[in-house]
């Protein structure tokens, strides 16, 4: 399937500097859509039963050892929300959590599909392995959004409904009892 014939050296530049262009171009492309696209569980980030809230993904994967050590994209982009370490702890900022990492899992599902373009000016051997590639650098990434989400979104429900109950139990201002 292999179009275009290349020396080796160009191959390999082009590959690397079509794998910085994919990761960019999805990680740029997600982060101008609008809040609105990640505003709800739809079928695509919505947590599974079987997934019993993310725990799923530490018990295969052990995501919890080892998901501190992923970048961060905004650290890299310099913009956008960042994951790495918690800012806050209050119900508004894990809400927002929660969007992010629907946002941040939608760039790493975006970024596998472009690996067939290397079909193109690669042996099918190379082909394969960049298949491999997209797949190994991007499922780290979404496993942990999809074991950090369910956590997060409880923790703000949790925080809403504390803050809920605590505000109707404080008399009105201005009321004496």
């Amino acid at each position: 399937m292999r179009i275009i014939e290349l020396p080796n050296f160009w191959t390999i530049i082009i590959d690397f500097v079509a794998w910085f262009i994919i990761h960019m171009a999805t990680s740029i492309f997600t982060l101008k859509l609008p809040d609105r696209f990640f505003a709800r569980d739809s079928w695509l980030y919505r947590c599974r039963k079987w997934e019993d809230s993310g725990r799923i993904w530490d018990k295969l994967f052990k995501v919890k050892s080892w998901k501190e050590k992923l970048p961060d994209g905004a650290a890299i982009l310099k913009q956008g929300f960042s994951k790495k370490q918690l800012q806050e702890a209050d119900a508004g900022y894990f809400e927002r959590f929660v969007l992010e990492s629907r946002r941040a899992e939608l760039t790493h599902y975006l970024a596998i599909p472009p690996a067939v373009l290397f079909f193109l000016w690669n042996p099918v051997w190379v082909g394969i392995f960049m298949v491999f590639y997209a797949l190994a650098a991007n499922a780290p990434c979404v496993l942990a959004q999809r074991y950090n989400r369910p956590r997060f979104a409880r923790a703000a429900s949790r925080l809403k409904t504390n803050s809920v109950a605590t505000a109707s139990s404080q008399p009105a201002s201005g009321v004496q009892r």
